[in-house]
């Protein structure tokens, strides 16, 4: 962040009026101003509809939100380095506390002064606590009122005790500036009511555990998860747990618990409750939807209100020769690309603006730089799309922002008659928020399209 008079700085932290935040220098280091004032300041700018753009000033640096966090488990994103991320204008990435611990291990981030050092990172971190790996990892995981026991993956027999406090110990060693509190959970297709009772329960015991073993609230950000699975019914789990997590007055909350697998009907209504004026998260302070990705969700989720996502999907599936592109996704592998001499986006500015596809689709096949080149398509893809939003809200016209986006991304989807429309849950979700789409598309149409569709330009092209 450039150097501001610290006189200056205080007077924006209680200026709560619609205002572009200062641009950030990804490479200053941390002033002494900043650190006099609350490790996060959160600047709501403009809302539209539901939808809302803000600054989020942390230690190291602005974040502007709604944002993207690319996903670094052990410190790094695949095939990038640290100097790609800030090239693409990335202010905030996430690290993975489970796997951090194993490998470096938190005793070598402590001796080298946190992970910002190890990875030459200026930028923001946010931390996974490491209670997704209760879900992901479950058959190596032994889940008690201490914590969670787990098998290392790579080392057979070796097992480790991750504990509210021992989460938020790493964490402190760590460094990041957002810590996320250990949470118990369940996967979102469970139908064990008793074990989702016990896992929303011992969430609000842990996150008190957290509070008390945060030990640098003065630097580091401790946001709490908001669980209760999928009962959005008026006073069952996820409105209990989203009133007492509120209670806790923490600095920013997460909305945990989803991306698992449960119907999209069952998703976004979910994410509705937790964002819902009046009664939902509270305005003035940063909600986060963990382990969403997919450019459709993040467009509704953001419409609901919230401000920031992470995902693995846009590094993972470029490491299988797949680019993200406004109609959809382009699996660069397939044939139909051999001799589709376009650039990968037509209208496209992004890094790869002056590689045809048919030079990608060979690298795919062949050359390991394919990975890293669509990596970073996919990633300043993300990017620019939260950009984009952020935009025009700010700028009072999202609902048609929203509405141009969805008929660039289901371009086989139109008005009626029509044999196709976009997902039906995407209607649901967006009347909620007061966007309008029966003029768009034929909502009675036979087929149902997909959340992801597929390139639908190479085929046309590969006919020529």
């Amino acid at each position: 962040m450039a150097k501001r008079k610290a006189d200056e700085i205080e007077q924006e932290a209680g200026d709560a009026t619609c205002k572009d935040g200062a641009s950030a220098d990804l490479g200053a280091t941390v002033s002494a101003a900043r650190l006099e004032k609350p490790p996060l300041v959160f600047s709501l700018e403009a809302t539209c509809g539901r939808a809302r753009a803000s600054t989020i000033e942390l230690p190291h640096g602005d974040v502007l939100t709604p944002v993207f966090m690319p996903v670094g488990t052990q410190g790094t994103i695949k095939g990038m380095t640290s100097e790609d991320m800030q090239n693409l204008g990335c202010r905030i990435l996430l690290g993975n506390t489970f796997h951090l611990a194993n490998r470096p291990t938190c005793d070598l981030l402590r001796k080298c002064g946190g992970l910002h050092n190890l990875m030459q990172w200026n930028g923001n971190i946010l931390t996974d606590s490491g209670g997704f790996q209760m879900v992901s990892l479950l058959k190596l995981a032994v889940i008690t009122e201490d914590g969670v026991e787990f098998e290392d993956p790579k080392k057979a027999g070796s097992r480790m005790l991750l504990t509210p406090e021992k989460s938020i110990e790493s964490q402190n060693d760590i460094g990041a500036d957002i810590i996320m509190a250990l949470d118990d959970v369940v996967s979102s297709t469970l139908e064990d009511r008793p074990r989702i009772e016990e896992a929303t329960e011992r969430t609000l015991r842990w996150i008190d555990r957290c509070i008390k073993a945060h030990s640098k609230p003065e630097t580091q950000n401790l946001f709490g998860i908001v669980q209760g699975h999928l009962d959005t019914t008026e006073g069952g789990l996820r409105e209990y747990s989203l009133k007492e997590m509120i209670k806790r007055n923490l600095p920013g909350y997460a909305i945990g618990g989803l991306s698992g697998g449960e119907a999209k009907n069952q998703f976004w209504r979910v994410v509705e409750q937790c964002t819902r004026p009046g009664t939902g998260l509270p305005a003035n302070k940063p909600r986060y939807l963990m382990g969403v990705g997919y450019p459709l969700d993040m467009v509704v989720c953001v419409a609901l209100g919230v401000d920031m996502f992470d995902c693995v999907y846009p590094c993972r599936t470029a490491r299988f020769g797949t680019a993200l592109v406004r109609n959809g996704q382009m699996r660069l592998t397939s044939s139909e690309y051999a001799n589709d001499f376009r650039p990968l986006e037509c209208k496209g500015t992004g890094p790869l603006k002056d590689y045809s596809r048919a030079a990608l689709h060979t690298m795919v096949t062949k050359e390991p730089v394919a990975a890293q080149l669509i990596t970073l398509h996919n990633l300043h893809f993300m990017l620019t799309l939260l950009t984009e939003m952020r935009e025009a809200i700010k700028a009072g016209t999202f609902s048609d922002w929203v509405r141009q986006f969805l008929k660039d991304f289901f371009p086989s989807a139109g008005p009626a008659p029509c044999a196709v429309c976009p997902p039906r849950w995407v209607r649901d979700a967006l009347q909620a928020c007061s966007i309008p789409l029966d003029d768009l598309f034929d909502w009675n149409a036979a087929e149902e399209l997909a959340d992801m569709p597929k390139d639908a330009d190479g085929k046309a092209a590969a006919a020529k």
